[in-house]
């Protein structure tokens, strides 16, 4: 079996250095659609350097998304076809504003591994700090299709119960043609997101948008939209990565407003509301 769960689980944790500045903040903004309108104030906070706000997402791409999923594959005791590999979920707890410019100790891990019968899924684990101390710890569950049925744990179960009436606030976002492209340029180079032959392989008749670009995108117009435009409130962010987005399709955001928390559900207009994102909560302060 090409995932050997006992061994991948007492693998020593990898730790490596990460640093970022400005501009690889300013990147990831763009590649999530941030900077329309150009003048806009609003979107300034997030691609002008002398008031930027970094959007607690970017903690899954910060450093290059080390060690992060790719990272996750090469870890002892997994050996699997990238092309079976798919992001089945993310969270994220901030324990404290990431700062515009930095350096971090990152110290990634498989937490848990999971046989869901027809497929495995991983959770890597990264825990970043720096001199002053503990900055972010994200989850990332990698599904590998073909990769279970070994009688394993199947782990616990992550379904929320669906928000009570309708959404408090619904906005629709764009997603450009090329955003793929320059979405990748912050650290994911899968081929699976730029080249059709390797879509195709994985099954799909083109590429198609990273998990983590919809989830950034997603947290930027709760931000926005919901907790005043302020960064610094969100303390934690969950979701399911429930089906594809492709480049050039359109999400619509659905946002549930509760005690400190903002239930959300994504889907894509061009496919009848095809959920993209379930099971999604940013909690705040």
């Amino acid at each position: 079996m090409p995932i050997d769960a006992a061994k991948a689980l007492a693998a020593p944790p990898r730790t490596g250095e990460i640093a970022w500045t400005h501009k690889d903040v300013q990147l990831y903004h763009l590649g999530l659609g941030a900077g329309v309108p150009a003048t806009d104030p609003d979107e300034l906070r997030y691609t002008l350097e002398s008031r930027l706000h970094v959007l607690p997402s970017f903690a899954t791409v910060a450093g290059a998304g080390s060690p992060g999923v790719i990272g996750g594959l090469s870890m002892p005791g997994v050996d699997v076809d990238l092309a079976r590999v798919l992001h089945g979920g993310q969270s994220l707890r901030l324990h404290r504003p990431i700062p515009a410019e930095g350096t971090a100790t990152a110290t990634g891990r498989i937490a848990a591994v999971y046989d869901k019968g027809t497929a495995a899924i991983l959770v890597m684990r990264t825990e970043v700090g720096d001199a002053d101390g503990p900055l972010w710890t994200n989850d990332a569950q990698i599904f590998v299709r073909g990769e279970g049925g070994w009688g394993g744990d199947r782990g616990p179960g992550t379904r929320l119960e669906a928000p009570a009436g309708p959404p408090d606030r619904t906005l629709e976002r764009p997603v450009r043609e090329d955003q793929a492209l320059l979405y990748r340029l912050s650290g994911d180079w899968n081929p699976l997101h730029a080249d059709p032959e390797f879509a195709k392989l994985a099954g799909f008749d083109r590429p198609i948008l990273h998990g983590l670009c919809t989830y950034g995108m997603t947290l930027k117009a709760v931000v926005d939209t919901l907790l005043g435009g302020d960064v610094t409130r969100v303390r934690s962010y969950t979701t399911r990565f429930a089906g594809v987005v492709f480049p050039g399709e359109t999400l619509r955001i659905r946002m549930w407003r509760g005690d400190g928390t903002v239930r959300v559900a994504v889907g894509a207009v061009e496919r009848d509301d095809a959920p993209v994102l379930a099971d999604t909560a940013v909690d705040h302060v």
